[in-house]
């Protein structure tokens, strides 16, 4: 179904969708510490149930906001509209970052909760050295260009599904742990747990994530094109047609952005 959707709207659903998006990554990371004591289990599970979290909540988020969850997404997204292309609008960014960090923050405080543990507690887990920056400039480059990359070439349904597998992917072949998401990030300082950061650690992996959106974009810019508008790709024998790019804006009446993109194909 799809919704027309106002700013608040938008904007809760980005809160309510990165809370869930905390719970998710924070809940499962603890209760697969309390199962087993090896860490590369833990890892596992984690990782598995933060990608399942994470596709679930794009297809069911991303009629109504875009499901931006991330506000690198969201900042790619407007520098896209101001290069020619559709994204968010100016006055739109703050609204969403905002909403984005308040539901981090609140998913954290809530799996904290869950698990019987003491809400709004610092982590102490401290993540430092230039080989973690490294790690998280790209992770989170290669997670805009494949957000990025799949708009532009006309295939925006599969980005639900595509970022779920490249996270998980890159959980594992990052240094850093593929946090790629600054809201995220400042969430995951109140969880004192294997999935936590401590805060002191947070400058630098939030600014090595925002060079690391530049870099996508740019990756993204060079390989498919500045892309004025998201091109479609051909489609293979039997196919549907294939809806404009994510990430979108909602016109001037209020209509969700990216809502087209995540219309069921028929």
């Amino acid at each position: 179904m799809t919704a027309r959707t106002s700013l608040p709207r938008r904007a809760a659903a980005e809160l309510i969708g990165t809370t869930g998006l905390l719970v998710v990554v924070i809940g499962s990371g603890l209760k697969a510490a309390e199962l087993s004591a090896d860490t590369g289990v833990a890892l596992i599970a984690n990782s598995f149930v933060s990608a399942i979290g994470l596709g679930l909540i794009i297809t069911l988020f991303g009629p109504l906001s875009g499901a931006h969850l991330n506000p690198v997404v969201t900042l790619t997204s407007w520098w896209t509209r101001r290069t020619g292309g559709e994204g968010v609008g100016g006055r739109e960014v703050p609204v969403y970052v905002a909403a984005q960090t308040a539901g981090a923050i609140g998913g954290a405080v809530l799996a904290e909760a869950m698990f019987g543990r003491t809400p709004g507690a610092f982590a102490t887990q401290v993540l430092d050295g230039g080989h973690l920056l490294v790690g998280e400039v790209i992770a989170t480059a290669g997670l805009v260009l494949v957000i990025q990359g799949l708009g532009r070439i006309g295939r925006a349904r599969l980005i639900p599904v595509a970022v779920a597998a490249y996270i998980a992917a890159a959980i594992w072949f990052t240094s850093s742990g593929s946090f790629a998401n600054p809201a995220g990030t400042i969430g995951r300082s109140f969880s004192d747990s294997f999935t936590g950061i401590a805060p002191g650690s947070l400058p630098g992996f939030v600014a090595a994530q925002l060079f690391g959106g530049i870099v996508g974009l740019a990756l993204a810019a060079f390989l498919y094109g500045s892309g004025a508008k998201g091109r479609e790709a051909a489609p293979g024998p039997g196919a549907p047609a294939v809806p404009a790019p994510l990430p979108a804006t909602g016109p001037a009446d209020g209509a969700s952005p990216d809502r087209d993109a995540y219309r069921t194909i028929g």
